[in-house]
């Protein structure tokens, strides 16, 4: 069931959770990551046009054998690679908050609303949104711009997100809703 959200409104942050090429490319379900990569490049696209900001956090393993953040292997995919002006966050573990500077950068940022897209829905997508809701932000994840391992684990996460009073929506409706009549 996709949410009608409310139009984004200055403060609201994109939040890009694990599209690295070697995370897209694995397999996932329900959809695709290079379907989430579709989904999440024209969200990325409509944030940068409405000056509002974007964060793309990156998963690094903590003994360097991926080569290390920077490295060939850890790079986004190329159509939500970090463009001026966007904050990237590298993490060692699930959660995008844990160990990281993510929630002083957002305070930064002036963020007080998430949209929250990426790869996988039930661990590093769903770590961080249920991170977020306790830090108190308000919170949405566009449901066809994650994806998990399993789809039902995929169904399972966004039925626990709207348990938690997160808005699930879709790209279309959230674009549209940020689309002046």
């Amino acid at each position: 069931m996709t949410e009608t959200p409310a139009a984004l409104a200055p403060g609201t942050a994109l939040v890009l959770v694990d599209l690295q090429h070697w995370i897209v490319n694995r397999p996932s379900a329900p959809l695709t990551g290079a379907a989430v990569v579709r989904s999440a490049a024209r969200l990325k696209d409509a944030f940068e046009s409405a000056g509002l900001p974007v964060v793309l956090v990156r998963y690094a393993r903590t003994d360097g054998s991926d080569g290390g953040p920077d490295s060939a292997f850890n790079r986004f995919a190329p159509d939500v690679a970090a463009r001026p002006g966007n904050e990237v966050v590298t993490k060692y573990g699930i959660d995008a908050f844990d160990g990281t500077d993510l929630a002083d950068r957002l305070r930064r940022l002036g963020a007080t609303a998430l949209v929250v897209a990426g790869i996988t829905t039930e661990y590093g997508v769903g770590e961080s949104v249920r991170t977020a809701v306790t830090l108190g932000y308000p919170t949405t994840v566009v449901e066809d711009a994650v994806t998990a391992l399993a789809a039902p684990a995929h169904t399972a996460a966004l039925q626990a997100f709207r348990d938690l009073g997160v808005t699930v929506t879709d790209t279309d409706a959230l674009l549209a809703a940020t689309t002046p009549a």
